[in-house]
């Protein structure tokens, strides 16, 4: 029987035995559709990412213009009280500039990127990818995306409270996050409090999610999908839920301990003899350690940057291959690579302590951990350039935002190097220079990871194409923009720099003859660099409207795809109808080969799907089609 036949066959009979038709709620709202659920986080999370990218823009009018106030145009968001609480004359003050900055980082990590790129991309193309109808536990996933969003609405809301939202920095240490707010005299309705219950119920959902992909990954596997046969994009999906299912734990009993010693008075974070402006010496039964919270929080903080990243990474390489016409270059280096990476990412997280006192030996442990994770980091990034060496390219929307990632990752990565070195970093720690690293890892490079993805599995999920005219007025601006923000912040952060000036250093300007000042000079020289990325950041957000129409638009008046594989693709996920209905397959999969068997010279076309059956001696005169049936 031929595939074909085998696939029609099989249609019919599934169509017969699992005919689903869910009522609006069930299919659209509280659906266990690892399909829907994806497209429920992803949508979330773009808008958290929205209101994260906002609070960013009022930030950044606060640091180049401190003595202006708030444009109405930029606070329409907040109400008339809450601005004649939280602003001075309609100026930011330093107190909400904390409030911004805490949720800013809070919002686009816990909120944004990792439900975007492991809760949206991964929940719809891993059981894709890998031949099965959904997720091991559908109804897992369905709590795990509703934990999320009540832990993003909790977090949120704080902002409406009388305390405001969380000051003490997205890192949250204690003992300032132990005192914060203490003037509210239900805890429970202080914004600090609410921010570790939003943060308990967000590591709960990402703890079920990883339970969830792991076992996917391991026992729902198609016929033939052998470890070696995974596209590499299941296996940074699987890294990537080890690494949460591993890291997160700390964090959760941390944010526990210290929510209790909010609201509990227990002392496992605050220590004895605290002494305080306002109240003296600390009423504390003490004996707690700050540096344990540190501790914690980094034990998540440093596998997180790859929880991050690696689902970026695993775009990019999914569509490097299919845009290049030929095989991912070192696949297997690629998978040891990762999964190195993983392990190593456990062992690095005290280079974000250096200023603690920790000792040189153990200083000298974690530079040289640090040193040691660029090695796969390298591989992986070197695999991908290698893969674009003689490739007939084709710049599709999505190959523009994964070329362009590699350059930014690139950078993000090098500048991140110096930082590995306690001697360097003691100049460096908690200046510009380290946002301007970070932020060109997660923004230009991870975000454009992601968005490469978006452009590039739309078709599938919609069966329409996107605007390439719309996308060309997303991408350009958007990679000039990224880098008019963020590269000035390196200068800045060389020259000393604060992170955390809310009038970006204007403070120093009038007194710069003073011999006792440090950098009053140097403020003077780089703080006009203040107004420059601050403009980038606001056309960035202009930008970013072609790329909204383009995302809504495209579903009612997108071109059509044309068949169910409009990218000519090897992988899994384009052998299903477009968009994949429920139980994905109307035919059962089976693997016969690798992931990238692309432009192979025993075959006739340029690529040979996983899923197409080897030519049989007897066949060979009029081979079969091995396609799925196009509906």
């Amino acid at each position: 029987m031929s595939a074909h036949a085998h696939t029609e066959d099989h249609a019919h009979h599934g169509h017969d035995d699992h005919h689903h038709n869910p009522g609006f709620f069930s299919k659209y709202v509280f659906s266990t559709d690892h399909k829907m659920i994806g497209l429920q986080y992803g949508l979330t999370a773009m808008a958290f990412l929205a209101f994260g990218f906002y609070l960013m823009m009022m930030m950044r009018w606060s640091i180049a213009y401190p003595h202006r106030p708030l444009p109405e145009w930029m606070g329409f968001l907040f109400n008339d009280t809450w601005k004649g609480r939280w602003l001075q004359d309609g100026k930011i003050t330093g107190e909400t500039y904390n409030m911004f900055g805490a949720m800013h980082g809070t919002i686009m990590v816990f909120l944004g990127i990792v439900p975007l790129g492991f809760g949206a991309f991964g929940n719809y193309v891993t059981p894709l990818q890998i031949g099965a109808p959904d997720m091991a536990f559908p109804k897992l996933n369905m709590a795990s995306y509703w934990l999320y969003l009540l832990g993003g609405l909790v977090m949120c809301a704080s902002f409406f409270m009388e305390s405001g939202a969380a000051k003490s920095g997205w890192t949250n240490y204690s003992p300032l996050a132990g005192f914060a707010d203490g003037q509210i005299v239900n805890q429970w309705l202080a914004g600090q409090t609410q921010w570790l219950v939003g943060l308990v119920l967000l590591i709960s959902s990402s703890l079920l999610g990883s339970v969830n992909f792991i076992t996917t990954i391991i026992n729902l596997r198609a016929r033939g999908m052998t470890w070696m046969r995974l596209p590499f994009f299941v296996w940074a999906m699987l890294v990537t839920g080890f690494l949460l299912l591993l890291a997160f734990p700390p964090l959760e009993a941390a944010g526990i301990m210290q929510l209790m010693d909010r609201v509990a008075h227990s002392s496992f974070f605050m220590p004895t003899g605290l002494y305080t402006k306002t109240e003296g010496l600390a009423e504390l039964s003490g004996g707690g350690s700050p540096l344990l919270f540190q501790h914690l929080f980094w034990f998540l903080g440093h596998p997180e940057v790859y929880v991050l990243l690696l689902p970026a990474i695993a775009c990019v390489a999914e569509i490097i291959p299919v845009y290049t016409r030929k095989p991912l270059w070192g696949y297997k280096s690629m998978v040891y690579g990762v999964l190195v990476l993983g392990f190593l990412s456990f062992v690095v997280w005290a280079h974000h302590m250096y200023l603690t006192g920790m000792g040189a030996a153990v200083s000298t442990w974690f530079q040289t951990t640090t040193v040691l994770i660029s090695v796969p980091s390298v591989i992986l990034l070197t695999a991908m350039i290698i893969s674009l060496w003689g490739g007939s390219i084709r710049f599709q929307p999505a190959m523009m935002w994964a070329c362009a990632f590699l350059p930014m990752f690139g950078i993000g990565g090098l500048t991140g190097l110096p930082l590995a070195f306690n001697l360097a970093d003691l100049h460096l720690h908690d200046t510009y220079y380290v946002i301007g690293h970070f932020h060109y890892v997660v923004a230009p490079g991870i975000l454009f990871g992601l968005f490469a993805g978006v452009y590039h599995w739309y078709p599938k999920i919609t069966g329409r194409y996107m605007s390439r005219t719309l996308s060309h007025l997303h991408f350009w601006p958007s990679l000039v923009c990224m880098n008019v923000i963020f590269f000035p912040m390196l200068v800045q952060g060389m020259a000393g720099f604060h992170r955390r000036w809310y009038n970006g250093g204007d403070a120093y300007l009038d007194r710069t003859k003073e011999l006792t000042n440090v950098f009053g000079k140097t403020v003077v020289q780089h703080i006009d660099l203040n107004i420059l990325m601050s403009y980038g950041a606001w056309i960035l957000a202009i930008a970013q409207v072609p790329f909204l129409l383009n995302l809504f638009g495209a579903k009612f008046f997108g071109r059509k795809v044309e068949s169910d594989n409009p990218w000519h693709a090897t992988t899994l996920e384009w052998a299903t109808p477009t968009p994949p209905g429920h139980g994905n397959f109307e035919f059962e999969p089976a693997i016969y080969r690798g992931p990238y068997e692309y432009s192979r010279p025993d075959h006739d076309e340029d690529y040979l799907p996983q899923w197409t059956e080897p030519k049989r001696p007897e066949t060979e005169t009029a081979p079969a089609k091995s396609t799925p049936a196009h509906h």
